[in-house]
């Protein structure tokens, strides 16, 4: 085999991971509550599609619990929405996040938590361990409320 067939035989592609905040220090939020994790989230949610189908967001946070970023992660049909845990922590490291907060709305404007919406919480959490990753919360949101599953003591530590 010739040299320049051998080379070709082991290309491969490379990643690369960026990172900017745009957003100086003293300009980014503290979410010290559930209520203020809502409220950030309602603002950047796409209103159009809070009744029409479930989204999955989340929100990145530092070692302050200041927001460093949030992300529309995915969408899916009317009762429910495919979260798939290796997007959210690959996009939670990629921002350095120390914390997330989980959130998906509810197109019902039922807001409590389903046994799939605890499942994949639970294992969420676990994984997080594992990446010193800490799940804060998960909120179900709708138009017009929300459930924090810390304040209902549905979050395992």
């Amino acid at each position: 085999m010739s040299q320049l067939h051998l080379q070709d035989l082991f290309k491969v592609d490379e990643v690369e991971i960026i990172y900017r905040n745009r957003i100086p220090y003293q300009d980014r939020i503290q979410i010290t509550q559930p209520a203020t994790a809502y409220e950030v989230l309602r603002v950047n949610w796409d209103e159009n599609r809070l009744e029409l189908v479930e989204q999955f967001n989340i929100l990145m946070l530092d070692q302050k619990n200041t927001c460093l970023a949030i992300s529309d992660l995915a969408t899916g049909g009317i009762a429910a929405c495919l979260a798939d845990p290796k997007i959210i922590f690959a996009t939670a490291l990629k921002a350095r996040a120390i914390g997330i907060i989980l959130a998906h709305n509810h197109p019902s404007g039922n807001s409590q938590a389903s046994g799939a919406d605890l499942t994949l919480t639970r294992k969420l959490v676990e994984g997080g361990k594992l990446l010193n990753i800490n799940v804060l919360d998960h909120l179900i949101i709708t138009s017009h409320n929300y459930t924090s599953l810390a304040d209902a003591g549905l979050i395992p530590r």
